[in-house]
């Protein structure tokens, strides 16, 4: 059975003049909602480039929310009664 869907994402950088950028980032999937954090600290002796502080937050963010994703998997799988295998961490384990 095909299957198609859209899911949104939110991304919002903040940066304080200490030059710490703030990440919060929200993946909406039309019945659920999940979110991400990420922040990059700018070392007072670099230059300050903003964009670079934005990809790290935004990097560390969507990291987060790539673990928070496969957490929530994981227990829809469990959910489902499938067993986890022993020593497997990683959500999808096979069928």
């Amino acid at each position: 059975m095909p299957h198609t869907s859209e899911w949104t994402v939110r991304l919002h950088l903040f940066e304080d003049d200490e030059g710490t950028t703030k990440a919060h980032l929200i993946l909406d999937t039309g019945t659920t909602e999940l979110t991400g954090h990420g922040t990059a600290h700018r070392h007072p002796a670099d230059a300050n480039v903003p964009e670079i502080g934005d990809e790290l937050a935004a990097g560390r963010a969507l990291n987060d929310l790539a673990r928070r994703l496969l957490q929530t998997a994981e227990r829809d799988i469990e959910g489902l009664g499938t067993p986890r295998p022993h020593g497997r961490k990683a959500a999808g384990w096979p069928t």
